[in-house]
């Protein structure tokens, strides 16, 4: 039953991590599942992920919620820049973001991340970009806003990725209240499937 509400509250609970919209600020959220991975991949895994993109502060926070992956987590990272449906290279840190928990099926992660730092990006994407942080981080936020990048994450048993989702802009929305509310539905879930998984993790 645990299992179930934890599941379900991730499914329907995209953009719960949702910040104050603010000038130079850029909101894009995505459903994680297995279906979006190319090919897709059969799982009862599911989570949702948020990332705030700053530009004057050449910032960018990511939030990610997941659970009942089929095998232990690996690797988690953005892929861009490609059309929806295509696999993409890897852009940041890998093999996953700093922080990020690796080796479980359950988890969270809540860190910015300074973009003007060269171990914020992938080297071959830092290379490709003239080893400039600064064209890299516009080209990964001009591929985030043209919607050719996705937040992916790989686990032992699928290390092509088990749940990705497409990052999509978010539009400031009137019912962030709500929001909120589902985010302590999915906080919750997750502590009592922290309990009976034991294993661990922590919201910033």
């Amino acid at each position: 039953m645990r299992q179930a509400s934890l599941k379900a509250a991730l499914c329907t609970s995209l953009f719960l991590f949702a910040p104050r919209a603010e000038a130079a600020v850029f909101m894009f959220g995505a459903n994680l599942s297995g279906l979006n991975e190319v090919p897709a991949v059969v799982t009862p895994g599911a989570g949702t992920a948020f990332v705030t993109v700053n530009d004057v502060a050449n910032t960018m926070r990511v939030q990610i919620a997941f659970a009942d992956l089929s095998s232990n987590t690996t690797a988690a990272h953005i892929h861009c820049c490609a059309p929806l449906g295509t696999n993409a290279p890897v852009t940041t840190t890998a093999p996953a973001f700093g922080g990020f928990p690796l080796g479980v099926t359950s988890g969270a992660l809540d860190q910015t991340y300074d973009m003007t730092q060269p171990g914020s990006y992938l080297a071959a994407f830092l290379t490709a970009n003239g080893g400039s942080t600064a064209a890299a981080f516009s080209t990964l936020l001009t591929g985030m806003q043209a919607g050719q990048a996705y937040l992916n994450i790989h686990t032992s048993g699928n290390p092509g990725g088990e749940i990705r989702g497409q990052l999509a802009a978010v539009p400031e929305p009137a019912t962030w209240g709500l929001m909120l509310v589902g985010f302590g539905v999915i906080g919750g879930a997750m502590r009592k499937s922290r309990q009976r998984l034991r294993v661990g993790y922590s919201f910033a």
